[in-house]
């Protein structure tokens, strides 16, 4: 089975970037809930969903969750929330990534066939999961 490849901390300092967690405010609504997520326990759920075939690699499972989540909570197009992406460090920081990303590491058109892939039963528990994880926490 072909599964995405999921980000992980490598610890490692790049010296010429600046980590997302050093410029942003840690306090922020969406890096709380960003650290509320059990994200492995999401990547090895959704993440079952993938089977052996031709093309890319899958994309990680948090920036594509973390994706859905976004478009859901801010009610957006999926070509406002790419935009908004590439311009927020908090959307950046909920989906996985470590540094800021000038442009977008996917082509938008994966985020349609990753719904369709998920299916809209998986999507609703995935956003259900994380509005009730948000309503807990009071974020």
């Amino acid at each position: 089975m072909s599964r995405p490849r999921e980000k992980r901390e490598t610890g490692e300092q790049d010296l010429f970037r600046s980590r997302l967690d050093q410029i942003i405010n840690m306090k922020h609504e969406l890096v709380r809930l960003a650290q509320a997520i059990d994200w492995p326990v999401l990547e090895e759920r959704f993440g079952a969903v993938y089977s052996d075939g031709p093309g890319m690699p899958p994309l990680p499972t948090r920036l594509m969750a973390g994706l859905a989540i976004l478009k859901h909570t801010f009610n957006l197009s999926d070509e406002v929330l790419c935009e908004r992406w590439v311009e927020n460090p908090y959307f950046q920081y909920l989906t996985g990534e470590t540094f800021f990303c000038h442009t977008l590491p996917f082509d938008r058109s994966s985020m349609t066939r990753w719904r369709s892939r998920m299916g809209e039963e998986r999507i609703m528990v995935l956003l259900q999961e994380s509005l009730s994880l948000a309503v807990k926490t009071g974020r």
